[in-house]
């Protein structure tokens, strides 16, 4: 994946799930609502207690392994 291709944590949840539905899944295993959609990635982390870094990294794998 290209670095512009990345997810980053000032994304918007919405937005991430419709350029990349493989993320789903992850957002779903964490408990995030569809009310959090329109919420950046960082502000859902923080809010379930996780750190962003890592719900990033979680994301990014997702999509670079449905890519394989």
């Amino acid at each position: 994946m290209r670095f512009d291709e990345l997810i980053r944590s000032s994304m918007i949840v919405r937005d991430v799930k419709v350029e990349h539905p493989e993320t789903i899944r992850v957002f779903d295993n964490h408990g995030f609502r569809d009310a959090c959609d329109d919420c950046s990635i960082e502000q859902v982390a923080r809010k379930h207690g996780l750190r962003s870094q890592d719900l990033v990294a979680e994301l990014n794998q997702a999509v670079a392994s449905e890519g394989t």
